[in-house]
């Protein structure tokens, strides 16, 4: 069985039929996906899975990660959080050593890049080699995962200068996209349902993580599954945790993280967690490695209410994998996470620890309102973010790249190969 068989069997043969129908003429088709880090994170995640189903339709898709020293990550780092809002300046020297770092990753990835037809660069990481390709074939594209809707102004307009060449932006939501000189399309994030963190698992594989853990399969479980990253929020999880408890002595908290390479900030808060959790023997603070994946999935299934109390997200894939698994989830209210966590429905929203404590109680006191959240919270992942549809989306874009500003567009496959082969 292939692996679009495979697919079919959950999002059905007409979702499988228009994936082909919309990758057919671009068989042979370089595409080649960039990023900073193959391991921790949703954009690693996304690609371990995009890049085999492109595959899989006729496209020869790859998947590029750059390299750098501490400094370029620091500096990434300093991006990512400041294009979230925070005024963090950046050095001229931490300026540098990015734009080097790009120059230098351009020269490695040359041959790759230059002649492929469509390049996915992801976040801002990356985002600076187009300016070393002044002659290449085919269309770039910038992918940006972070909620960048109020970032910090002077680090903003650095950014946008490398990004305002590319031939279009893609964005989470609305609310995150800027104007810029070129196209922009509005692409959710998604899971894989085949993927190890989400298939359905055996009754065993859920006892062993209670056992392993010394969890309490007959007291109530609550966890938050994140990089330990300040924007996440794990202390504000440890405080809504202790504020819910005060009513639910029995209750049991898990913290569960791993470490992602282009995250140089992440051992600190780790620390800072610890220690808001010393004492306390109901909270569990797991540092993972990065293929825990299955563990993650027993973690997820174990618990009866998952929490992403992030202050800001570009869209939360922890959001998305718990609800799969028919969790109803307690999430901030910010960022993509509201795409996902319909309040009152798949989950309840909630911008404070008060606020979220006070949801935890609310469920705990009702077990069939989790059970009726839960469903709906599959159903609802299953209609709008499976890979199936994000490869649909970024297929479609692709249609779209060609055309660019044509009033009709032909789908068929002679026309759209002609167009592939002027590029």
């Amino acid at each position: 069985m292939s692996l679009l068989d495979d697919y079919a069997q959950i999002s059905g043969n007409d979702v499988i039929a228009h994936l082909q129908q919309l990758a057919a003429p671009f068989h042979g088709a370089r595409v080649v996906h960039v990023n900073s880090t193959r391991v921790g994170g949703g954009v690693a995640e996304i690609l371990t899975k995009m890049i085999p189903l492109m595959q899989e339709l006729g496209i020869n898709a790859s998947w590029e990660v750059i390299t750098g020293e501490s400094q370029f990550y620091e500096c990434t780092k300093g991006m990512h959080n400041t294009l979230q809002g925070n005024q963090i300046h950046l050095s001229d020297k931490l300026l540098g050593v990015y734009e080097r770092t790009n120059a230098e990753n351009a020269e490695a990835l040359r041959e790759s890049l230059t002649e492929a037809d469509f390049v996915f660069i992801h976040d801002p990481q990356p985002a600076a080699l187009l300016q070393h390709f002044p002659n290449r074939k085919g269309k770039w594209i910038w992918r940006c995962h972070i909620d960048a809707s109020h970032p910090y102004r002077p680090v903003w307009k650095y950014l946008r200068k490398f990004i305002v060449p590319y031939d279009a932006s893609i964005f989470s939501l609305a609310a995150f996209a800027h104007e810029l000189p070129h196209p922009i399309y509005l692409i959710p994030p998604s899971i894989d349902p085949l993927s190890d963190k989400n298939i359905e698992l055996e009754p065993g594989a859920v006892r062993q993580v209670y056992e392993k853990y010394t969890l309490d399969p007959e007291r109530p479980l609550i966890l938050q599954v994140s990089r330990f990253d300040r924007f996440k929020d794990p202390i504000g999880v440890i405080e809504a945790y202790q504020l819910a408890k005060k009513y639910l002595p029995s209750l049991q908290l898990v913290l569960a993280g791993g470490e992602a390479t282009d995250d140089p900030e992440g051992g600190v808060v780790l620390g800072e967690v610890q220690e808001a959790a010393y004492g306390d023997p109901d909270i569990n603070i797991l540092l993972l490695p990065s293929d825990a994946h299955l563990e993650i999935n027993a973690l997820q299934r174990a618990a009866d209410i998952v929490l992403q109390k992030s202050i800001r997200e570009g869209f939360g894939l922890t959001v998305t994998e718990a609800m799969w698994k028919g969790k109803p989830v307690i999430g901030g209210d910010v960022g993509g996470i509201r795409l996902q966590v319909i309040n009152h429905h798949t989950g309840f929203l909630a911008s404070t620890p008060e606020g979220a404590a006070l949801r935890i109680r609310y469920l705990l006191y009702q077990p069939a309102k989790i059970r009726e959240m839960g469903e709906k919270a599959r159903v609802f992942v299953r209609d709008n973010f499976l890979i199936t549809r994000h490869l649909r989306e970024y297929l479609a874009l692709m249609v779209a790249l060609l055309y660019e500003s044509q009033d009709r567009i032909e789908l068929s496959c002679s026309s759209l190969n002609q167009e592939i082969r002027d590029l």
